[in-house]
């Protein structure tokens, strides 16, 4: 079962990285989430391909997708849907917002008002919206993608701890390194481009949930789940941070490792799964306390500290 993941993972990766040069690890990182059953945060400067990483999942995937532009005038019926009377039938009517797709695209998420940022909470963690006292299930897999710039700040409004925790990831993009932009340029300059649009489906939504039940059934030993409650304690004990990472973001981090191993054609979870993404996964959840920002330390540094402290297990871990 692992090898047809791995085999199907590589093949996403592979499609997604004709029109994402450079990525790789962006692009697998992505591709976790997915499988893991998360959300991914994506931000990063403007014209980085935030929004072309996301939409060339959406395009690998046979699955529908929509795209939600934020602004601060994009009102929480625009995210979930409404319920409307209807004079034909003489009876009220849902229509759903655009929520209601496999994979969501939230493009600029912190210029959206607080009020249609929480619209989401419901829908990211249980995959479900309540309109009008009536629950609405989302259809499966069901993933948001949601991009942010960081240096703009005009006009936005940053999001609180408790909509990042919903998110299993916050990754960068960063800038292409020489050889990946010279590339880009011979790719998406010539009249022969490869774009988002040109993309075909390499897996189904069947495909999709057998790899998530696979990933779900990788195997974490006992020395290894201690290793991640031991991370989660040691956050909440550093003296530098206010607020350490909560038992969801535990969950969360144990199942990207599943995914992680899954991808590599392993039946079990090693430590450094577990180190690998603690990063992407546990950095953006993190509060560093007001003593502690004043001395320009930040959670990046914070979270290398505590990696390094934590003892990893040895012996037995598969």
């Amino acid at each position: 079962m692992t090898a047809r993941f791995a085999d199907t993972f590589e093949a996403i990766v592979a499609n997604v990285e004709q029109v994402v040069q450079g990525k790789g690890e962006a692009v697998r990182l992505t591709v976790c989430c997915l499988v893991a059953e998360g959300h991914l945060l994506i931000e990063d400067v403007p014209g980085v391909g935030k929004t072309t990483l996301a939409k060339a999942i959406a395009a690998s995937l046979g699955c529908s997708w929509h795209r939600l532009q934020f602004t601060p005038d994009l009102l929480p019926s625009d995210v979930t849907g409404v319920t409307v009377y209807s004079r034909t039938t003489g009876s009220f009517e849902f229509r759903p917002g655009g929520i209601f797709a496999n994979i969501v695209l939230g493009d600029e998420i912190n210029r959206a008002s607080p009020k249609t940022q929480s619209a989401l909470l419901e829908a990211m963690q249980e995959g479900q919206v309540t309109v009008d006292a009536t629950t609405y299930t989302l259809p499966t897999p069901f993933m948001v993608i949601a991009t942010q710039n960081p240096v703009e700040h005009e006009g936005t409004y940053p999001l609180p701890e408790s909509q990042l925790d919903r998110f299993l990831m916050r990754i960068a993009m960063g800038y292409p390194d020489r050889a990946s932009e010279i590339e880009m340029l011979d790719t998406h300059g010539g009249l022969s481009t490869t774009e988002v649009e040109d993309l075909a489906p390499v897996v189904t939504v069947q495909a999709v949930e057998a790899m998530t039940a696979t990933a779900r059934g990788i195997h974490v030993a006992p020395a290894v789940k201690g290793y991640l409650v031991d991370l989660a304690e040691a956050t909440r004990r550093h003296p530098a941070l206010s607020l350490g990472i909560s038992p969801r973001a535990t969950l969360a981090l144990q199942g990207a490792a599943r995914a992680r191993a899954a991808s590599l054609g392993r039946e079990y979870v090693v430590p450094d799964d577990v180190k690998a993404l603690a990063g992407p996964v546990l950095e953006h959840r993190l509060v560093v306390s007001p003593e502690a920002a004043i001395a320009g330390i930040g959670g990046a540094e914070v979270l290398t500290q505590v990696l390094g402290a934590v003892p990893v297990p040895a012996g037995r871990t598969g």
